[in-house]
């Protein structure tokens, strides 16, 4: 069997190229699955997911179930009668939908399982410090991220990248990865259980805690932290006098030593600075919530020689 009927799962940009991969490769694709369209902006206007706008574009038969569990949904599924479920950001699937294709339901996910089982694992990449992360194909089981793997594909992480330049590595490369773990199934390539590792690097949601910057951390991992959070959802901050929420997107670790409390601003060289636990983070660039964008320089300039302190 080398031509599968499937069925895609995805809603976000990063669904995209695993899904133009399928619609365009000798497989069937039968339907897509994404999620139910949300109201947004100011107008709380209906805004379609990119993986809809591509359905309709392309023609593509597309199911939008508010409810996984719902009998309809799950019987509309199994009348498609399809070989192979695949899965690429998507929510997490009850057992009654994973089971129904004979052949299974693959997930594709943005880290070299086990490590880094989660919600946002390419966040978490960054913040955590690895020099290296990838993509895992492998079968859903009943828990998250747990289940057999099919393959991986690995990519080095630079010092220089942040959220976005290692999203977009892993989205580019997604499609092709699809492929081989496609291939490998056809194939009947030997599964590989995941260890049960005790001391894993998780990937949990991100919320308004865990993106909070700690500046009594040290400047190495505080400018990790902002990295990995770079451009979105962005690591934030408040100035403590008046408590408007800083968001900050582009440090540099310097070879000052700190010269005052966590959390103080410093200013050297006509460069803003702020102290953490063992140096000065040099503040590239930064703003205040609602604001534009602006250089560390032109923050400098805004504040007029007054002692902040953030937290």
């Amino acid at each position: 069997m080398s031509n599968l009927k499937i069925v895609f799962f995805g809603t976000p940009d990063f669904s995209l190229d695993s899904l133009k991969y399928l619609h365009n490769s000798n497989h069937k694709l039968i339907s897509v699955v994404t999620s139910a369209d949300k109201k947004s902006g100011r107008g709380l206007k209906i805004k379609y997911s990119p993986v809809k706008n591509y359905c309709i574009q392309n023609k593509i038969s597309l199911l939008q179930p508010e409810n996984l569990k719902c009998i309809d949904f799950q019987n509309d599924l199994k009348n498609l009668k399809a070989d192979l479920f695949v899965i690429v950001a998507f929510k997490f699937l009850p057992k009654k939908v994973w089971s129904i294709p004979k052949m299974g339901s693959i997930n594709i996910h943005a880290s070299l399982l086990p490590n880094l089982r989660g919600a946002a694992p390419i966040n978490w990449s960054l913040i955590h410090g690895h020099n290296k992360t990838g993509l895992t194909s492998f079968f859903l089981d009943e828990n998250i991220d747990t289940g057999d793997i099919i393959l991986k594909t690995e990519v080095l992480i630079s010092h220089s990248d942040n959220f976005e330049s290692l999203y977009n590595k892993l989205k580019l490369m997604s499609g092709s990865f699809l492929s081989d773990t496609i291939e490998a199934i056809i194939n009947k390539k030997k599964l590989l259980k995941q260890k049960n590792i005790l001391k894993i690097d998780k990937a949990p949601k991100l919320n308004k805690e865990n993106t909070r910057i700690k500046w009594n951390d040290t400047s190495i991992n505080i400018y990790n932290h902002i990295r990995g959070l770079t451009p979105f959802p962005g690591a934030w901050t408040e100035i403590k006098e008046n408590r408007k929420k800083l968001i900050i997107y582009k440090t540099e670790i310097s070879d000052f030593e700190k010269d005052g409390i966590a959390g103080s601003l410093s200013i050297r060289n006509k460069s803003l600075f702020v102290n953490t636990s063992d140096r000065l983070l040099k503040i590239n660039e930064l703003k205040i919530e609602g604001k534009k964008i602006v250089l560390g320089i032109d923050f400098i300039n805004s504040i007029q020689g007054k002692e902040i302190i953030l937290y």
